[in-house]
């Protein structure tokens, strides 16, 4: 409870005040929270290593209860994060561990103490450096039996989509539900309605029907949050950076098309190449909705 009453107050800091969802948050918080709770509860206590990791997991736990009573973050984030900060705490066991085996007569209190004010200090070091944008592409096809030219109709604007059955979107995850479009030819505005809003799509190239290309000028957040109460937390805007987005589709040999869809993004949370397994996952997913849609009204078409 120690540990866990001071970096409840860190995170606080962090996720309101140094709205940076970094390495210090995600890695060096619970290396030096499973540091302290280690050494706080192992010093005068001959424990076996077994009682040592399970009380820093524990912590952890109880950790993460704090986080959702006290409305600082959601369920579907603490689980996504869970395996980095299950990885880290395992690390800053091991590090306690080694301090208790050195141990001098007198409480290591200086280097606790140091350890705890490095974490705001990350924080806040991360809080003022600038992001560099890391822009990434994330590539999903599908064959459609039709030709490009009936296909084409489907993609520039689609009818709305069936309530999903992907898990991941029951649990609050955006995902599309219709596209309408405003004029025609580059400079046309395409919609893509999501569950959270809509994403704002200047057209950049309009090749009918072999490429529609488009930038984002708006998007809605990512999710909705899972939570006892009704929260909005940094994370879910601006920092999943979608920036532009296309669709090509190639005429096959056999008649066929194939329809891709691109999506280039970046992401502010660190990381990157944690968070980006994740976000890739979860693109490829909403690409998979929407082209099995395209895929469907354009085979009943043809």
């Amino acid at each position: 409870m120690i540990t866990c009453l001071i970096f409840w107050v860190i995170t606080f800091i962090n996720c309101f005040y140094l709205p940076d969802y970094t390495v210090g948050l995600f890695v060096w918080l619970p290396i030096v929270m499973a540091i302290c709770t280690t050494v706080i509860y192992g010093y005068k206590n001959e424990l076996t290593n077994r009682q040592l990791w399970r009380n820093a997991f524990f912590t952890l736990l109880v950790y993460c209860i704090g986080l959702l009573v006290f409305a600082i973050e959601g369920v579907i984030c603490i689980i996504m994060a869970a395996p980095i900060g299950l990885f880290f705490t395992w690390i800053g066991y091991l590090v306690g561990k080694q301090i208790l085996k050195s141990r001098s007569k007198e409480f290591p209190t200086a280097m606790l103490t140091f350890l705890v004010l490095s974490v705001p200090a990350v924080m806040g070091f991360e809080h003022l450096s600038e992001d560099e944008e890391d822009i990434h592409p994330v590539v999903t096809s599908i064959e459609i039996n039709a030709s490009p030219e009936q296909v084409w109709q489907n993609v520039i604007v689609f009818p709305e989509l069936d309530e999903p059955e992907e898990f991941v979107f029951k649990t609050g995850i955006a995902y599309p539900i219709n596209a309408v479009i405003d004029g025609s030819g580059v400079g046309a505005i395409r919609n893509c309605n999501f569950s959270t809003g809509s994403f704002v799509e200047p057209i950049t190239v309009w090749d009918e029907p072999n490429l529609l290309a488009f930038d984002v000028k708006e998007q809605p957040g990512t999710m909705k949050e899972l939570s006892l109460y009704n929260i909005h937390p940094n994370h879910l805007h601006g920092y999943f950076i979608s920036k532009q987005g296309q669709f090509k589709l190639t005429k096959l040999a056999n008649g066929n098309t194939l329809l891709e869809g691109t999506t280039w993004y970046y992401n502010r949370i660190k990381p990157t190449i944690y968070w980006n397994v994740w976000s890739d996952y979860l693109i490829h997913t909403i690409h998979k909705r929407v082209l099995r849609h395209i895929k469907v009204h354009s085979e009943q078409k043809s």
